[in-house]
C-alpha cells in the first residue's frame, strides 16, 4: 500500500513538474513579429538593435508566463505584440521581472462597463482596463479597442495598456494608492508624495497637461504619469523635470 502511494504521490508530482515546466518554455521570437513591432510599437522602434533583441526575449517571456483570451474575438499576432509590450515597457529596466500577481489577460473587443458588459445595447461602457480582483484576482481585462488605440495615437499621452500594468506594478506590493514601494526605495517615499500631491493640485486647478484623470487619486495619477512618461518622455523632461527625474529612478532607466 505504501508503495502505491509513494508511486501516486510521485506521479502527481511528476504532472505537476511537466505543467510548469510546459507552462515556462519560452517559444522563439517570430521573425515577422519584429515589423509589426517596428510599424506599431514607437518604444520599441527607437531602441538601438542590441536592446531590441532583449525586448524580443523579454516579449516571448511574458507570454510564456501569462495567457491570453479573447472574449467573443480571435487573439491576433498584434494583439499579443500589444499586451506584452504593455507588459514589458514599464519594467524594461530591471534585468530579471515577473507579474507573479498576473496569470491571465482578458481581451474584450470594445469598451466595457462596471458589469463587464461590452455590448452595443450596454450603458455606461467607458471602461478600457481593469485589474481584477475577487473571482478575476490575477486576472486583467482589456478592451481591444483601448489597446489599439493606445499605440497607434502616440502623441495623446495615453495607452490603456501600460496603464493597467502599472496599476499592476503598483498592487505588487499588497495594494494600488500610487506609491509602488517595490519600485521606490524608502528615502523616495516622501519626496514622490510631495510631487504626487503638487501635480494633482495642479491638475485639479486646470494648470497642467497631465490628463485630468490622473487628479481623481493618488493610484490614477501615478498610471496616468507613466503614460506620458513612456508616450512623451522629452515632452515631461521639459515641462515636468522632478517628476521626470523621479520617474527615470523609479523604472531604474539610464539618464
Amino acid at each position: 500500500m505504501e508503495f502505491y502511494i509513494s508511486l501516486g504521490a510521485f506521479l502527481l508530482l511528476g504532472v505537476y513538474i511537466y505543467k510548469n515546466t510546459k507552462r515556462q518554455t519560452v517559444q522563439p521570437f517570430p521573425a515577422a513579429w519584429h515589423n509589426l513591432l517596428l510599424d506599431n510599437v514607437i518604444y520599441y522602434r527607437k531602441l538601438p538593435k542590441d536592446k531590441q533583441i532583449v525586448f524580443q526575449q523579454r516579449i516571448m517571456k511574458f507570454l510564456s508566463e501569462v495567457y491570453i483570451d479573447g472574449v467573443e474575438l480571435e487573439i491576433t499576432d498584434l494583439d499579443k505584440i500589444l499586451i506584452a509590450s504593455s507588459a514589458v515597457i514599464p519594467v524594461f529596466g530591471f534585468d530579471d521581472w515577473h507579474y507573479n500577481n498576473l496569470s491571465g489577460v482578458l481581451l474584450y473587443p470594445d469598451y466595457f462597463n462596471k458589469d463587464l458588459d461590452f455590448a452595443d445595447t450596454a450603458e455606461s461602457r467607458n471602461i478600457g482596463g481593469l485589474v481584477g480582483n475577487g473571482r478575476f484576482e490575477n486576472k486583467m481585462i482589456l478592451s481591444r479597442k483601448a489597446l489599439h488605440h493606445g499605440f497607434m495615437n502616440t502623441t495623446d499621452k495615453n495607452n490603456t495598456g501600460i496603464h493597467e500594468f502599472v496599476h499592476l506594478i503598483d498592487k505588487m506590493d499588497g495594494s494600488i494608492d500610487g506609491v509602488p514601494k517595490i519600485l521606490l526605495t524608502h528615502q523616495y517615499a516622501i519626496p514622490w508624495l510631495n510631487i504626487i500631491h503638487e501635480k494633482m493640485e495642479a491638475i485639479n486647478n486646470d494648470k497642467s497637461d497631465i490628463r485630468e484623470y490622473g487628479g481623481t487619486k493618488q493610484a490614477e495619477f501615478f498610471a496616468v504619469a507613466s503614460e506620458y512618461f513612456f508616450e512623451r518622455p522629452d515632452l515631461l523632461k521639459r515641462k515636468h523635470p522632478k517628476l521626470y527625474k523621479m520617474m527615470m529612478d523609479c523604472f531604474s532607466l539610464k539618464k
